[in-house]
């Protein structure tokens, strides 16, 4: 394995190697709601998306 492998490429690599399936809707989840976050900071629908949570 090469030494610049980015996250996802490692993660994906250990959910392959240790078939921790399982793993996949976490992560899948966590990466939706930071992205909504994100959005959220740099939009100017930031006051609506806050109220749903």
């Amino acid at each position: 394995m090469s030494k610049r492998t980015g996250v996802f490429a490692e993660m994906w690599l250990f959910l392959k190697e240790s078939k921790k399936w399982w793993l996949l809707p976490i992560l899948v989840v966590l990466v939706a709601v930071s992205a909504l976050l994100v959005f959220a900071q740099t939009s100017a629908l930031a006051p609506f998306i806050y109220t749903i949570f």
